[in-house]
């Protein structure tokens, strides 16, 4: 994993955040973790969470929604994911939104755009989030939003790697 490039940058001037991450695994593979729930659940949230989906419709005009869930069972925390734009294995971009459990969203959310492309059976997947405000901003960094995503994204890796081993 020593060689697979990882970049986490946060840009408050323009309240964003740019992350650029390599896999290990053929692009298809790569695609299902981010589009498909039985993919997404088994890594969405770093351990000891867990991501729980209790919907999910992947097109534009679409909506994830799911709860992360604590060590002993509760559901501690409700997002939204409504769907933006789709280029199938290529980009989707889904407005990120922070809810409660009947659905009901708490303005402001983010812009998540999503970049997968493939090279030497490698694929890399650039993220940038654009928050609507400073505050929201604010907000995803002190919840640990660097560390978080980075031990999710760690369990993504874990997961292909684990998929990569079956399939062989």
């Amino acid at each position: 994993m020593n060689n697979l490039q990882f970049d986490f940058k946060v840009d408050k001037s323009t309240n964003s955040v740019s992350i650029i991450r390599e896999f290990d695994a053929e692009l298809p593979l790569v695609w299902d973790a981010f589009t498909k729930q039985e993919m997404l659940d088994q890594w969405w949230a770093p351990k000891p969470y867990e991501s729980k989906t209790i919907k999910m419709d992947f097109r534009v005009g679409g909506r994830r929604f799911y709860a992360m869930v604590s060590p002993d069972g509760n559901e501690i925390g409700w997002h939204i994911q409504d769907y933006t734009s789709i280029s199938p294995k290529n980009n989707f971009k889904y407005v990120s939104i922070f809810a409660d459990k009947d659905e009901n969203p708490f303005l402001p959310g983010s812009n998540w755009d999503l970049d997968f492309s493939e090279e030497s059976s490698k694929t890399r997947v650039s993220v940038s989030i654009y928050n609507e405000s400073q505050e929201r901003m604010e907000k995803m960094l002190e919840m640990g939003f660097k560390e978080g995503f980075t031990a999710t994204l760690n369990e993504l890796e874990t997961l292909l790697l684990t998929l990569k081993k079956i399939k062989q």
